[in-house]
């Protein structure tokens, strides 16, 4: 197959901000970088980064502020001054994790066990989700596309509720999801009729071509059809779009992926795994069917796999991967010409973040390059084995191991000598450590910095540091008084 340009629509690039929100004069030096890289727009999911005032001001994040009014006009302005469009995108069904886990929104979940779905049937429910999309709309007056999410809904048709709307003949799961949806398009439309609605398309993918044609969705909504794996199945995307396209939903959007969608807790990202992905979007693009109409690309970038989920690769460290991804659309390919343009826009040599090093003169021009750096580097020794000494060190396992310490049958000098090494480790990390937290909360909260610690570096420090304090605790405990160990001899 001869893979063409994409050429299909605009390109979004999805800003993910439930987790590491970066600082907004961050986001001003990152939003004109993504315009020359090849993006047309910004796919914008706030979740509790959102300003929500009222009865929803108990939605805000509370571990660092949420943008301000300001700072959510600010995003825009950078955009609209970069020639990008901005499209909010605010979960109506499924994922609202952040909304559910508050006292005041508990009666509303599906079932009280899943923290994400809403239940559809209370009308407390619609009121919901249709007050968080008029104040995101009220702070997007120029909006000309609104995301209403609705993927995942995980345990729909489990509830109490749910099990006896399912009773009545005639209704089915994939009803009681369209009935939801169609209620919350509906509401939406008649205050702004101007709006084109976008919803992902993975509960309808198992639904019948009958089911979908008189869903009531037809000429409401465009699916965006979501899909982040290297080994994307062309061959069955396509006929997901045929599909759609002949129930009449012919509108439809993809959804590729640049960094957040590897491995629920992955540090650094792999440039190639993401360019594979666009690489199959191209080839699902070259062969869409007789009838569908792609309107464009969301290449998402998530944080968090869910509101309740450790962080994902940060901002910064999915840059290079990023550009290469919007390079691969641009040129239909992952060619030398892609890859020489993300060298003169970024002034790197590599595009893996793993392999970059800043030049002696200059240094790359990514916004954040040096966290991307250090947080390549801290994996590294993190994952190394000699930040196993603990559990690997022959001294450790032969004359300090547990039964050792409980029972203090210790040889002194040998304590002495795996104190000193496990402290050598330690200082050799905190340093990095340090190092990261300065970088990371010049651009992104400090509750963001504490929070990639101890998710990355305090459970690996974790037996060192207790294999310093035992070793401390064993020689006060067992020296005799007086008396001094002779001092460790340095390695050479």
């Amino acid at each position: 197959m001869n893979i063409s340009p994409w050429t299909s629509g605009i390109k979004l690039v999805h800003l993910d901000l439930k987790g590491a929100p970066p600082k907004i004069e961050y986001l001003q030096k990152l939003i004109p970088l993504l315009a020359r890289l090849g993006a047309d727009g910004l796919l914008v999911e706030y979740e509790d980064m959102f300003p929500y005032e009222g009865d929803l001001k108990i939605l805000r994040a509370n571990s660092h502020p949420p943008y301000s009014r300001q700072e959510v006009q600010i995003i825009q302005d950078a955009a609209r001054a970069s020639g990008l469009e901005v499209i909010p995108l605010v979960q109506t069904f499924g994922h609202l994790e952040f909304v559910l886990k508050h006292k005041q929104f508990s009666e509303l979940q599906e079932v009280g066990y899943c923290l994400g779905t809403l239940n559809p049937h209370r009308e407390r429910s619609l009121q919901l989700v249709l007050e968080m999309v008029r104040q995101v709309l009220d702070l997007h007056p120029h909006a000309k596309y609104l995301h209403i999410g609705a993927d995942e809904v995980y345990l729909l048709g489990q509830g109490e509720e749910s099990r006896q709307w399912l009773n009545i003949p005639s209704h089915d799961i994939h009803h009681l999801f369209l009935s939801h949806v169609k209620n919350v398009v509906k509401h939406i439309q008649a205050t702004w009729p101007y709006l084109r609605l976008i919803m992902w398309d993975d509960m309808l993918r198992e639904m019948s071509h009958d089911t979908l044609k008189d869903s009531g969705l037809v000429g409401h909504v465009q699916l965006m059809l979501w899909d982040y794996s290297p080994f994307l199945d062309v061959e069955n995307t396509v006929r997901l779009m045929e599909m759609y396209s002949r129930a009449g939903l012919s509108e439809i959007w993809a959804a590729s992926s640049f960094k957040g969608s590897t491995n629920v807790n992955t540090c650094v990202t792999c440039t190639q795994r993401h360019v594979d992905n666009h690489l199959q979007w191209l080839k699902v693009a070259t062969a869409q069917p007789i009838g569908a109409e792609i309107q464009g690309i969301a290449i998402t970038g998530w944080q968090r796999y869910d509101h309740l989920s450790v962080l994902c690769e940060l901002l910064p460290v999915g840059l290079l991967s990023l550009a290469s991804c919007l390079q691969t659309l641009r040129h239909g390919g992952f060619s030398k010409e892609a890859q020489a343009s993300v060298t003169e826009v970024l002034g790197v040599s590599s595009m893996e973040v793993a392999h970059v090093q800043s030049p002696s003169v200059g240094g790359p021009l990514i916004p954040g390059q040096r966290l991307a750096e250090l947080v390549v580097e801290l994996t590294a020794i993190l994952q190394s084995e000699e930040l196993r000494f603990a559990h690997t060190n022959m001294y450790v396992k032969g004359w300090f191991s547990p039964f050792h310490r409980q029972k203090r049958l210790v040889n002194l000098v040998i304590v002495q000598q795996i104190q000193h090494q496990a402290m050598i480790l330690l200082s050799s990390v905190e340093v990095k450590v340090q190092a990261l937290w300065q970088e990371m909360t010049q651009l992104f909260p400090e509750a963001t910095a504490h929070e990639w610690v101890q998710q990355h570096v305090s459970g690996v420090l974790e037996p060192l540091r207790s294999l310093v304090q035992d070793a401390n605790a064993i020689i006060q405990e067992m020296l005799p008084s007086n008396t001094h160990l002779p001092p460790v001899e340095q390695e050479s």
